[in-house]
């Protein structure tokens, strides 16, 4: 199956980063860990337990934390990556997973895949943890989407 050939919308790439980083095991471990330290501060200052500025400084840590994993990897990372300004086509075939623009292409067998994820704008296909490739669904247009997810399902564990 070919996809159409597609470009990367920048406030869709932001959001599929977004998506990718709260995801993450560790990410969600330290929001929830930074958060239970927000409430209880914001209890122990109700109660008079501990003072204005160490409530202040856990708010602050919250606050910096959440602009960081919403606004700052993500702006990060779609600057640093030259794949998000180009174009391509994606081909999904019983062996491979193969990505193509003007330059040439590149091919991975679907093993090379440790999971998939589905977003609102994206496939988020995973090497690893970390690495990762995403694939617009507006690139399979009808039946093409059904058919994309159904190999994604049965290729990548």
């Amino acid at each position: 199956m070919t996809s159409q050939t597609f470009t990367y919308d920048k406030g869709k790439v932001i959001q599929a980063l977004r998506y990718h980083f709260i995801t993450r095991r560790e990410i969600k471990f330290m929001m929830i860990l930074v958060n239970v330290f927000a409430i209880v501060s914001a209890a122990l200052f109700f109660f008079r337990k501990i003072s204005p500025l160490a409530f202040l400084m856990s708010s602050v840590l919250w606050f910096i934390l959440m602009l960081t994993f919403w606004f700052l990897l993500p702006y990060l990372v779609y600057k640093r990556a030259a794949t998000f300004k180009d174009s391509f086509k994606a081909i999904l075939t019983d062996r491979e997973f193969r990505i193509e623009n003007d330059r040439g292409g590149r091919s991975w067998p679907w093993n090379d895949f440790s999971t998939w994820l589905e977003s609102p704008y994206f496939f988020h296909l995973y090497f690893n943890s970390r690495s990762f490739f995403i694939v617009p669904k507006s690139a399979f247009e009808g039946g093409g989407l059904l058919e994309a997810r159904k190999i994604l399902r049965s290729k990548i564990g």
